[in-house]
């Protein structure tokens, strides 16, 4: 995965513990669409294995 689509989904994180969801969806949105076919199965495990990330929980699978 590319840094910026990284880094976007990183930000969406830290927006969405914030409690700014619009924000946090319409950059995660646009990180997503941008992505190339190839980088869409990464960001799915980089979304599963970082779920924690946007809950702000420890003790979720």
């Amino acid at each position: 995965m590319r840094p910026h689509i990284r880094a976007a989904l990183e930000r969406s994180a830290e927006l969405t513990r914030s409690n700014r969801l619009v924000e946090a969806v319409r950059i995660g949105e646009a990180a997503i669409n941008r992505a190339t076919d190839e980088e869409q199965p990464e960001i799915q495990q980089w979304l599963s294995d970082h779920v924690n990330d946007f809950v702000g929980r420890e003790d979720l699978p």
